[in-house]
Protein backbone atom coordinates (compact mmCIF):
# COMPACT_ATOMS: atom_id res chain seq x y z
CA UNK A 1 0.00 0.00 0.00
CA UNK A 2 0.98 3.39 -0.63
CA UNK A 3 -0.01 7.00 0.26
CA UNK A 4 -0.96 9.68 -1.47
CA UNK A 5 2.97 10.42 -1.96
CA UNK A 6 3.43 7.38 -3.43
CA UNK A 7 5.10 6.42 0.19
CA UNK A 8 5.01 3.40 1.99
CA UNK A 9 1.43 3.34 4.01
CA UNK A 10 2.44 1.41 6.79
CA UNK A 11 -1.26 1.97 8.72
CA UNK A 12 -2.81 0.66 5.69
CA UNK A 13 -0.18 -2.52 5.59
CA UNK A 14 -1.37 -3.33 9.47
CA UNK A 15 -5.00 -2.64 8.10
CA UNK A 16 -4.40 -5.27 4.89
CA UNK A 17 -3.01 -7.37 7.34
CA UNK A 18 -5.26 -7.98 9.42
CA UNK A 19 -8.66 -7.95 7.18
CA UNK A 20 -6.61 -11.41 5.87
CA UNK A 21 -6.20 -12.58 9.18
CA UNK A 22 -9.95 -12.18 9.92
CA UNK A 23 -10.75 -14.24 6.79
CA UNK A 24 -8.88 -17.04 7.72
CA UNK A 25 -5.96 -16.94 5.49
CA UNK A 26 -3.06 -18.50 7.07
CA UNK A 27 0.20 -17.18 5.99
CA UNK A 28 1.44 -14.25 4.03
CA UNK A 29 3.46 -14.27 1.58
CA UNK A 30 5.00 -10.30 1.52
CA UNK A 31 7.27 -7.58 -0.51
CA UNK A 32 6.73 -10.69 -3.45
CA UNK A 33 5.60 -9.84 -6.77
CA UNK A 34 2.10 -8.25 -6.10
CA UNK A 35 3.71 -6.99 -2.87
CA UNK A 36 5.62 -4.96 -5.72
CA UNK A 37 8.82 -5.94 -3.70
CA UNK A 38 11.23 -5.29 -6.36
CA UNK A 39 9.99 -1.54 -6.85
CA UNK A 40 10.75 -0.78 -3.14
CA UNK A 41 14.11 0.10 -2.09
CA UNK A 42 15.11 -1.70 0.97
CA UNK A 43 14.44 0.35 3.81
CA UNK A 44 10.79 0.40 2.36
CA UNK A 45 10.65 -3.19 2.61
CA UNK A 46 11.67 -3.36 5.85
CA UNK A 47 8.91 -1.06 6.66
CA UNK A 48 6.48 -3.20 5.20
CA UNK A 49 8.13 -6.25 7.41
CA UNK A 50 7.26 -4.30 10.71
CA UNK A 51 4.34 -3.23 9.77
CA UNK A 52 3.09 -6.73 9.13
CA UNK A 53 4.74 -8.80 11.76
CA UNK A 54 3.53 -6.09 14.52
CA UNK A 55 0.32 -6.66 13.12
CA UNK A 56 -0.63 -10.34 12.72
CA UNK A 57 3.33 -11.45 14.01
CA UNK A 58 1.34 -13.63 16.34
CA UNK A 59 -1.54 -14.94 14.66
CA UNK A 60 0.01 -15.75 10.70
CA UNK A 61 2.79 -17.49 9.34
CA UNK A 62 5.28 -14.24 8.04
CA UNK A 63 7.29 -14.95 5.09
CA UNK A 64 8.61 -12.64 3.72
CA UNK A 65 10.63 -12.08 -0.09
CA UNK A 66 14.02 -10.64 0.23
CA UNK A 67 15.01 -11.53 -3.16
CA UNK A 68 17.07 -8.69 -4.60
CA UNK A 69 19.67 -8.34 -8.14
CA UNK A 70 22.62 -8.21 -5.35
CA UNK A 71 22.98 -11.16 -3.47
CA UNK A 72 24.53 -8.52 -0.37
CA UNK A 73 21.01 -6.54 -0.27
CA UNK A 74 19.12 -10.06 -0.32
CA UNK A 75 21.04 -10.99 2.79
CA UNK A 76 20.45 -7.75 4.53
CA UNK A 77 17.04 -7.88 4.12
CA UNK A 78 16.93 -11.86 5.61
CA UNK A 79 18.77 -10.71 8.51
CA UNK A 80 15.95 -8.71 8.96
CA UNK A 81 13.51 -10.02 8.55
CA UNK A 82 14.78 -12.75 10.99
CA UNK A 83 15.34 -9.90 13.53
CA UNK A 84 11.91 -8.48 13.47
CA UNK A 85 10.05 -11.41 13.90
CA UNK A 86 9.53 -13.35 10.55
CA UNK A 87 8.78 -17.17 10.53
CA UNK A 88 10.75 -17.91 7.01
CA UNK A 89 12.76 -15.82 4.18
CA UNK A 90 11.59 -16.44 0.10
CA UNK A 91 13.80 -15.30 -3.26
CA UNK A 92 14.34 -15.82 -6.53
CA UNK A 93 17.31 -15.68 -8.04
CA UNK A 94 19.16 -12.43 -9.46
CA UNK A 95 17.12 -11.08 -11.68
CA UNK A 96 18.41 -8.91 -15.23
CA UNK A 97 21.30 -10.80 -15.53
CA UNK A 98 20.91 -14.26 -16.59
CA UNK A 99 23.34 -16.20 -13.94
CA UNK A 100 24.56 -19.72 -14.27
CA UNK A 101 23.12 -22.48 -11.66
CA UNK A 102 26.21 -22.33 -9.56
CA UNK A 103 25.73 -18.33 -9.35
CA UNK A 104 22.10 -19.05 -8.31
CA UNK A 105 23.22 -21.90 -6.05
CA UNK A 106 25.59 -19.44 -4.12
CA UNK A 107 23.08 -16.29 -3.99
CA UNK A 108 20.12 -18.29 -2.32
CA UNK A 109 22.82 -20.02 -0.14
CA UNK A 110 24.37 -16.70 1.06
CA UNK A 111 20.64 -15.73 1.85
CA UNK A 112 20.08 -19.03 4.26
CA UNK A 113 23.45 -18.12 5.67
CA UNK A 114 22.41 -14.49 7.08
CA UNK A 115 19.51 -15.58 8.85
CA UNK A 116 18.47 -18.76 11.17
CA UNK A 117 15.27 -18.99 9.37
CA UNK A 118 13.46 -21.87 6.92
CA UNK A 119 13.91 -21.00 3.26
CA UNK A 120 11.71 -21.04 0.19
CA UNK A 121 13.13 -21.12 -2.73
CA UNK A 122 10.67 -19.04 -5.58
CA UNK A 123 10.65 -20.76 -8.58
CA UNK A 124 9.49 -18.25 -10.86
CA UNK A 125 11.20 -18.82 -14.48
CA UNK A 126 9.31 -16.86 -16.63
CA UNK A 127 10.20 -13.70 -14.79
CA UNK A 128 13.47 -14.58 -13.49
CA UNK A 129 14.60 -15.94 -16.73
CA UNK A 130 16.29 -19.20 -15.04
CA UNK A 131 14.36 -22.39 -13.55
CA UNK A 132 15.00 -24.81 -10.79
CA UNK A 133 16.03 -27.61 -12.37
CA UNK A 134 16.58 -30.73 -10.67
CA UNK A 135 20.32 -31.28 -10.24
CA UNK A 136 20.11 -27.53 -8.71
CA UNK A 137 17.50 -28.73 -6.01
CA UNK A 138 19.34 -31.63 -5.68
CA UNK A 139 22.01 -29.37 -4.14
CA UNK A 140 20.12 -26.94 -2.75
CA UNK A 141 17.55 -29.87 -0.83
CA UNK A 142 21.42 -30.63 1.30
CA UNK A 143 20.94 -26.97 2.90
CA UNK A 144 19.07 -27.68 5.74
CA UNK A 145 17.40 -24.54 6.01
CA UNK A 146 15.94 -24.98 2.78
CA UNK A 147 12.37 -25.97 3.66
CA UNK A 148 9.96 -25.65 0.69
CA UNK A 149 9.62 -24.16 -3.02
CA UNK A 150 6.92 -21.94 -4.57
CA UNK A 151 6.84 -22.99 -7.00
CA UNK A 152 5.02 -20.27 -9.80
CA UNK A 153 6.24 -22.71 -12.93
CA UNK A 154 3.44 -23.26 -15.26
CA UNK A 155 3.49 -26.99 -15.63
CA UNK A 156 1.67 -28.53 -13.03
CA UNK A 157 4.00 -31.87 -12.93
CA UNK A 158 6.83 -29.73 -11.77
CA UNK A 159 5.28 -29.86 -8.18
CA UNK A 160 5.39 -33.50 -8.34
CA UNK A 161 9.00 -33.69 -9.07
CA UNK A 162 9.83 -31.93 -6.29
CA UNK A 163 7.28 -33.56 -4.03
CA UNK A 164 8.53 -36.65 -4.95
CA UNK A 165 12.29 -35.72 -4.98
CA UNK A 166 12.16 -33.90 -1.92
CA UNK A 167 9.93 -36.11 0.63
CA UNK A 168 7.19 -36.05 2.43
CA UNK A 169 8.00 -33.47 5.12
CA UNK A 170 9.08 -31.13 2.15
CA UNK A 171 6.75 -28.71 1.32
CA UNK A 172 5.69 -27.29 -2.08
CA UNK A 173 3.45 -24.46 -2.97
CA UNK A 174 1.81 -23.79 -5.70
CA UNK A 175 2.01 -20.42 -7.35
CA UNK A 176 -0.24 -20.40 -10.65
CA UNK A 177 -3.59 -19.08 -9.04
CA UNK A 178 -5.46 -20.20 -12.22
CA UNK A 179 -4.34 -24.11 -11.11
CA UNK A 180 -4.68 -24.18 -7.42
CA UNK A 181 -6.90 -26.89 -7.78
CA UNK A 182 -4.47 -29.22 -10.13
CA UNK A 183 -1.60 -28.34 -7.55
CA UNK A 184 -3.21 -29.17 -4.74
CA UNK A 185 -4.45 -32.60 -6.59
CA UNK A 186 -0.94 -33.27 -7.55
CA UNK A 187 0.67 -33.03 -4.34
CA UNK A 188 0.56 -29.39 -3.72
CA UNK A 189 1.04 -28.46 0.40
CA UNK A 190 -1.19 -25.39 -0.66
CA UNK A 191 -0.86 -22.14 -2.09
CA UNK A 192 0.52 -18.81 -2.30
CA UNK A 193 -1.32 -16.24 -4.88
CA UNK A 194 -1.88 -12.63 -5.68
CA UNK A 195 -5.21 -12.89 -6.78
CA UNK A 196 -6.04 -14.54 -3.62
CA UNK A 197 -5.55 -10.97 -2.34
CA UNK A 198 -9.32 -10.05 -3.81
CA UNK A 199 -11.24 -13.32 -2.88
CA UNK A 200 -9.83 -14.93 -0.30
CA UNK A 201 -12.63 -17.38 0.93
CA UNK A 202 -12.81 -18.73 -3.29
CA UNK A 203 -9.19 -19.98 -2.32
CA UNK A 204 -9.95 -20.91 1.48
CA UNK A 205 -13.16 -22.78 -0.39
CA UNK A 206 -10.87 -24.28 -2.76
CA UNK A 207 -8.44 -25.70 -0.61
CA UNK A 208 -11.64 -27.14 1.93
CA UNK A 209 -12.91 -29.06 -1.17
CA UNK A 210 -10.01 -30.74 -2.47
CA UNK A 211 -8.70 -31.72 1.13
CA UNK A 212 -12.40 -33.12 1.51
CA UNK A 213 -12.13 -35.25 -2.18
CA UNK A 214 -14.81 -33.18 -3.43
CA UNK A 215 -12.97 -32.19 -7.15
CA UNK A 216 -15.65 -31.34 -8.78
CA UNK A 217 -17.26 -28.90 -6.62
CA UNK A 218 -13.41 -27.56 -6.28
CA UNK A 219 -13.04 -27.37 -10.12
CA UNK A 220 -16.19 -25.49 -10.23
CA UNK A 221 -15.23 -22.82 -8.05
CA UNK A 222 -11.71 -22.51 -9.53
CA UNK A 223 -13.46 -21.76 -13.05
CA UNK A 224 -15.00 -18.82 -11.29
CA UNK A 225 -11.98 -17.56 -9.84
CA UNK A 226 -10.49 -18.35 -13.23
CA UNK A 227 -12.92 -15.97 -14.85
CA UNK A 228 -12.13 -13.00 -12.06
CA UNK A 229 -8.52 -13.01 -13.07
CA UNK A 230 -9.48 -12.87 -16.81
CA UNK A 231 -11.46 -10.47 -16.19
CA UNK A 232 -8.86 -8.36 -14.03
CA UNK A 233 -6.36 -8.89 -16.97
CA UNK A 234 -8.36 -6.99 -19.54
CA UNK A 235 -7.88 -3.85 -17.54
CA UNK A 236 -5.77 -1.19 -19.15
CA UNK A 237 -3.57 -1.04 -16.13
CA UNK A 238 -1.14 -3.02 -14.26
CA UNK A 239 -3.01 -6.16 -12.74
CA UNK A 240 -1.91 -5.09 -9.01
CA UNK A 241 -3.48 -1.59 -9.71
CA UNK A 242 -6.91 -3.84 -10.07
CA UNK A 243 -6.21 -5.84 -7.23
CA UNK A 244 -5.77 -2.47 -4.99
CA UNK A 245 -8.89 -0.92 -7.03
CA UNK A 246 -11.11 -3.80 -6.32
CA UNK A 247 -9.87 -4.09 -2.47
CA UNK A 248 -11.37 0.07 -2.34
CA UNK A 249 -14.50 -0.83 -3.77
CA UNK A 250 -15.45 -4.19 -1.90
CA UNK A 251 -13.57 -3.53 1.24
CA UNK A 252 -13.26 0.25 1.61
CA UNK A 253 -9.25 -0.11 1.86
CA UNK A 254 -7.14 2.71 0.03
CA UNK A 255 -4.52 1.10 -0.98
CA UNK A 256 -3.42 3.84 -3.38
CA UNK A 257 -1.83 3.40 -6.71
CA UNK A 258 1.23 1.28 -7.92
CA UNK A 259 5.08 2.45 -8.42
CA UNK A 260 6.00 3.22 -12.02
CA UNK A 261 7.31 2.14 -14.22
CA UNK A 262 3.96 -0.08 -13.28
CA UNK A 263 1.11 1.45 -15.34
CA UNK A 264 -2.14 3.01 -13.57
CA UNK A 265 -5.37 2.22 -14.27
CA UNK A 266 -6.88 4.82 -16.68
CA UNK A 267 -10.54 5.96 -16.21
CA UNK A 268 -11.71 3.44 -19.06
CA UNK A 269 -11.14 0.61 -16.94
CA UNK A 270 -13.73 1.34 -14.47
CA UNK A 271 -16.36 -0.08 -15.63
CA UNK A 272 -14.23 -3.56 -16.60
CA UNK A 273 -12.85 -3.11 -13.04
CA UNK A 274 -17.05 -3.12 -12.01
CA UNK A 275 -17.16 -6.13 -13.48
CA UNK A 276 -14.83 -8.12 -11.88
CA UNK A 277 -16.26 -7.17 -8.49
CA UNK A 278 -19.52 -8.13 -10.02
CA UNK A 279 -17.77 -11.65 -10.37
CA UNK A 280 -16.10 -11.53 -7.29
CA UNK A 281 -19.74 -11.35 -5.38
CA UNK A 282 -21.56 -13.52 -7.43
CA UNK A 283 -19.11 -16.54 -6.82
CA UNK A 284 -18.96 -15.54 -3.71
CA UNK A 285 -22.52 -15.89 -2.75
CA UNK A 286 -22.37 -19.01 -4.99
CA UNK A 287 -19.67 -20.72 -3.43
CA UNK A 288 -18.99 -19.14 -0.39
CA UNK A 289 -22.60 -17.88 1.50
Amino acid sequence: PFDSKGDVDKTACKKLARYYANKGVKSLYICGSTGEGFLLDNEERMEVVESVIQEVGDEMTIIVHVGCPSTKHSAMLAKHAEAAGAHGTSAVPCVYYRPSEESVYLHWTNITEAADLPFFIYNIPQLAGVALTMPLFREMRKNPRVAAVKNSSMPVQDIQMFKAEGGEDFVVFNGPDEQLVSGLAIGADGGIGGTYGVMPELYLKIEELVKAGNLEEARKVQYAANEVIYAMCACHGNLYGVIKEILKIREGMDLGGVRKPLPSLIPEDAEQVRKCVALIDRAMDEYCR
